[in-house]
């Protein structure tokens, strides 16, 4: 499904609130939306959301072989995943421009900034030959898995902050190595050299080694480069010139700088926009720290935690009520003192009940007395003399039904006739013995006719009689 474009009307009010320096959500010129962390249950796995835009994120890790070229190092594998979920004009099962382009500005930011030390992923440095068996290298690698869930603009941003808190958040298992014998699972009969790896229950898991947290800050500019805005969202970005994407950590040392739309910027601008970078970037990563402490601290209290947890509770349900213990001990001694000081019913009251015998109109229902006369619609001397009207006007009516209907009384006397009618008006056909059938039209006034009479036809009955 194609993105739905955007209308000519829509653009130009964009571009115009942009000159004034108006936002359609109310944010000014170099603010933030809204970032909220949650994290689940398992290590390694949060949501981020940067306003309405939203991405999980989720960390596993293995032990592998490494690189022939890197021996001792792990392996950082970063994959973003844009299915119809976020929005219907990603294409499921293929890798769209925009994809593969996020993809490596994450692993530069991430990866080649060295922000997690990979020589600390590795578990047996070197090569051995034991018997006629050769132990390679082993080292974890980490993969780093994202997936969009809702789009609304500035994808690298909440993709960057997604990566970096689910690896702080992550924890790797234990390792230990003794001697020359390797155990990965299943034991190496040798003389002295041992690996084991440790469940969770045997010993606590262990964090990654993380020298400082790279976070991206997009800048879009309009009109080429005469306005800029921080943190764009998804109709902003389809009215922009171009994109600025500064990766940058709290100490204000940039990891990675990207520029795309084709635009030109002055050295000011870039400096400008580092500044602003340099003050989001403190904002955030303090913002994370906070979220990270909390979360642990939450885990150690035995308290609960996880993705439901982190949903308020009106947002699931509105009429949500704690329960409140209550104690039936001693009900009906309670029940026979409310009896006992409660004050004795009415005389009328009973008076009312005795007399009174319930009526069983249907199933399931009963009504004790009689009602009281309904004086609803009572008529007015105005009313009533236009019903004594329409009383003469039926007796005249009737009068006339009458006259018309004797024709048909005096033929069907003959040989008792048999009279088909369902309508006002039809064609009546009167069945008789050895002749042949006649046609004779007669007018039928059905009962709701009578009841609701108008004084136009009494006029015309009137015009006839005299005419005669």
């Amino acid at each position: 499904m194609k993105e739905t474009p955007l209308s000519n009307c829509e653009r130009r009010f964009l571009l115009r609130a942009i000159e004034e320096k108006k936002r359609l959500d109310g944010r000014q010129t170099y603010d933030y939306r809204n970032i909220k962390i949650s994290f689940g249950t398992d290590y390694g796995c949060c949501i981020v959301e940067l306003g309405k835009t939203r991405v999980l994120g989720q960390v596993s890790c293995e032990l592998v072989s490494p690189k022939l070229n890197r021996a001792t190092e792990g392996i950082l594998f970063f994959n973003l995943e844009l299915s119809q979920m976020a929005a219907p004009a990603f294409e499921p099962g293929r890798q769209s421009d925009l994809l593969v382009k996020l993809n490596r500005l994450l692993e530069r930011c991430l990866r080649n900034s060295k922000c997690i030390d990979t020589e600390s992923l590795c578990v047996v440095a070197g090569e051995k030959d034991l018997f006629l068996f050769r132990i390679h290298i082993q080292v974890w690698q980490i993969r780093v898995d994202l997936h969009l869930l809702n789009h609304d603009g500035n994808i690298i941003d909440a993709a960057s902050i997604a990566a970096i808190v689910a690896l702080c958040h992550f924890r790797r298992p234990d390792v230990s190595v003794q001697g020359d014998e390797v155990t990965l699972l299943v034991t190496v009969i040798t003389e002295t050299f041992i690996f084991k790896q440790y469940t969770l229950e045997e010993r606590g898991p262990v964090p990654l080694s993380i020298h400082h947290m790279p976070i991206c800050v997009s800048f879009a500019f309009f009109q080429q480069g005469t306005y800029l805005l921080v943190d764009p969202n998804e109709r902003e970005e389809r009215v922009m010139d171009g994109l600025l994407v500064i990766a940058m950590n709290k100490h204000r040392e940039i990891c990675t700088i990207q520029s795309s739309g084709g635009i030109m910027l002055l050295k000011d601008q870039v400096l400008r926009c580092s500044k602003i970078a340099g003050v989001k970037v403190a904002e955030i990563t303090e913002l994370i720290q906070k979220a990270l402490e909390n979360d642990q601290k939450v885990r150690k209290e035995g308290g609960k935690f996880g993705f439901a947890e982190s949903i308020a509770n009106q947002r699931i349900t509105a009429f949500r009520m704690e329960k409140a213990p209550v104690d039936t001990s001693d009900v009906e001694e309670k029940a026979e003192e409310i009896i006992s000081e409660a004050e004795p019913p009415s005389e009328v009251f009973l008076n009312l009940l005795s007399v009174s015998k319930p009526v069983l109109w249907t199933p399931g229902t009963a009504q004790i007395g009689e009602g009281i006369e309904n004086s609803w619609g009572d008529l007015e001397d105005s009313e009533k003399e236009d019903e004594d009207e329409g009383g003469s006007d039926e007796a005249i009516i009737l009068d006339s039904i009458k006259m018309d209907t004797g024709e048909v009384s005096n033929i069907g006397s003959q040989d008792a006739p048999i009279v088909l009618s369902d309508s006002e008006e039809e064609e009546m056909i009167i069945l008789e013995p050895d002749k042949n059938p006649k046609k004779i039209r007669t007018q039928t006034i059905s009962a709701t006719q009578v009841k609701a009479p108008s004084k136009k036809p009494v006029k015309k009955r009137k015009k006839k009689r005299a005419a005669n």
